[in-house]
């Protein structure tokens, strides 16, 4: 693998194949103690073995010998604030290595929730994010996709509470205050996950269920019904599912994402479940990722199209095989449409920054976040090029080529040259692939997701605000709204926003999607009336996606009252979103 820039580990030099943790939770101090014990490969000539960690209290390191275990040399390098320390160790290629460590209570990986931030109110919480580079906040590990391991874990917890991982974790719940788990497939280290709290389980089919807390199971459970339809589509495209069980842990509201892909327990916002199943392509998501990020990874965060690009593309493929072709081109309209508005008002500088070719690094970290888009769009159009009777085997042959594996932007265009590319001449031109490729920004041939239905709401929107008509009965979905909205100006006057509301009732919508849309357009007018419901949606929900757009809005109208906001808001938030919030803010 080429050197990933977001890591200290040094892969050419060793790997960790397996890894066996040993943890006991501390709800009262807030932190992770034990040890983690790395199985090694080495390749490479030396003795240093190199592991990412981020505020981490090493107690000891030791090799294992024929007699036991040897304390082994070892010194943390002076901190990055944003990669953490380097723990550098002196061994003698020990083929096993054991940390013993504790966490910080400010881990960026871990939330620890007080029972009065849960919907049972009575036990704690807490719960991983690992992604991108916050599984060395909680566990000192070679914290780059480039690396895979298998992992197995010994839990210890209170015994009122219930843990589960990334891993096999069965379906009883069952509390024993001491938990063993195995992950056997190997995963790279963002995809290892932990939670604890007052847990149930309530089975969906064969081999799916929802976990969560009792109060929320049997609604998340009949929210996710189709998910094993969901798995049986998507096998028949793109190959078999190969991770055992595909479960679903329901967080806290405090989960800073939709939904986050660890395998065999993918972890999920309760923003999704509203009860009429609009926003479930969030699991299509994560479920597409047990073949895209999951099977086959980027080998750094340089190629995350890799992951997430190949990952939407097949989303959609399962959104339209369950729901629809329009309800699949809805949603890939909207993606499109908010790409195209966050690219307008870029400078060729900044869009060479924020959405390069697909064969360039760019910053994970880039404030559009479009590069996973552009990763989308690419393989639609050459889905349109090739037809789905040529490209669809060819995705399927990409999954199991590179099954359990770490790759590069290189290492699949190699792939697409070799098998879609010279088997089918003349369809696709190098200036094409190299626009693509090479060059910045979204190819001006390259067609946009057309629907009838969002035709219908453009033309309402429009006659509202050239004439103050609006439709006399809306019956419209999810998707509509979302249209309507998107495309709506950012500032509208207060008659305007006062006759939408009356009519349509959006302030204190429980519609997470159409909140934070409408609650943008509330702050960035200014329009007091609904600020006190816009705090209330701020202060419940954390996930960032929903939260940052109503927070970068206020920040351009009444800072003051968003700092207010926050500061209510932030006991509830995850470190991410905290981060993410101040920064916004300028804290």
């Amino acid at each position: 693998m080429t050197h990933d820039r977001h890591s200290y580990a040094e892969p050419a030099l060793v790997r960790t194949t397996h890894l066996e943790l040993d943890l006991t939770l501390d709800f009262e101090q807030k932190v992770l103690a034990g040890s983690a014990t790395h199985t090694l490969a080495w390749t490479g000539a030396g003795d240093r073995f190199v592991l990412d960690t981020r505020d981490l209290t090493v107690l000891a390191v030791e090799g294992a010998t024929a007699d036991g275990w040897e304390p082994l040399e070892y010194s943390l390098a002076v901190p990055d604030p944003e990669l953490g320390a380097a723990l550098n160790i002196r061994t003698d290629r020990h083929e096993r290595v054991r940390v013993s460590y504790r966490t910080a209570p400010t881990a960026t990986g871990l939330q620890w929730l007080e029972p009065s931030m849960t919907a049972g109110g009575v036990l704690p919480y807490m719960f991983s994010q690992s992604q991108a580079i916050h599984a060395r906040s909680w566990v000192p590990v070679q914290d780059t996709p480039g690396v895979r391991f298998s992992y197995a874990a010994h839990v210890t917890a209170p015994p009122e509470l219930m843990v589960l991982m990334s891993a096999d974790n069965g379906t009883t719940s069952r509390r024993t205050g001491s938990y063993d788990v195995v992950m056997p497939e190997p995963i790279p280290s963002y995809l290892l996950a932990i939670a604890a709290g007052d847990l149930a389980f309530e089975p969906i089919g064969e081999r799916t269920g929802v976990w969560s807390e009792p109060e929320m199971a049997k609604r998340a459970a009949t929210e996710f019904a189709d998910t094993e339809e969901m798995m049986r589509v998507t096998e028949a495209l793109f190959g078999p599912y190969r991770w055992g069980r595909y479960d679903l842990l329901v967080l806290p509201p405090s989960f800073p994402y939709g939904g986050m892909e660890n395998p065999r327990m993918t972890f999920a916002t309760p923003t999704v479940v509203i009860g009429d199943k609009s926003l479930v392509s969030v699991v299509a998501h994560e479920l597409a990722h047990s073949w895209s990020g999951n099977l086959v990874t980027q080998d750094s965060w340089d190629d995350i199209w890799l992951n997430e690009g190949f990952t939407s593309y097949v989303e959609n493929r399962i959104v339209e095989a369950v729901y629809g072709t329009e309800f699949a081109l809805m949603e890939t309209a909207i993606k499109q449409h908010a790409t195209v508005v966050k690219l307008d008002p870029l400078t060729p500088a900044e869009l060479a920054v924020e959405l390069p070719g697909l064969n360039h690094g760019s910053e994970y970290h880039g404030s559009t976040a479009c590069g996973p888009l552009k990763g989308s769009w690419f393989l639609s159009w050459l889905e349109e090029r090739f037809s789905r009777e040529v490209f669809d085997p060819f995705l399927r042959g990409y999954f199991d080529r590179f099954a359990f594996r770490s790759i590069n932007s290189e290492d699949f265009v190699a792939h697409l040259r070799e098998h879609l590319l010279t088997p089918n001449p003349g369809v696709v031109t190098d200036a094409e692939l190299a626009a693509w490729l090479d060059e910045p920004g979204i190819p001006a041939f390259a067609s946009r997701a057309q629907s009838e239905r969002f035709e219908a709401v453009d033309e309402a929107r429009d006659r509202w605000l050239a004439t103050g008509e609006l439709p006399a009965a809306v019956s419209w979905t999810t998707q509509e709204w979302l249209r309507f909205l998107d495309a709506a100006p950012d500032v509208l006057g207060a008659n305007q926003l006062q006759q939408l509301d009356r009519a349509f009732q959006l302030t204190g919508t429980a519609n997470g999607e159409i909140a934070r849309r409408w609650y943008q357009i509330v702050a960035a007018s200014s329009y007091e009336a609904s600020y006190a419901d816009l705090a209330s949606f701020l202060t419940k929900v954390g996930r960032m996606k929903l939260v940052l757009p109503v927070y970068r809005a206020l920040a351009g109208t009444d800072r003051a009252f968003a700092s207010e906001v926050f500061a209510k808001a932030r006991p509830g938030y995850h470190p991410i979103t905290t981060a993410a919030v101040q920064k916004i803010l300028g804290q």
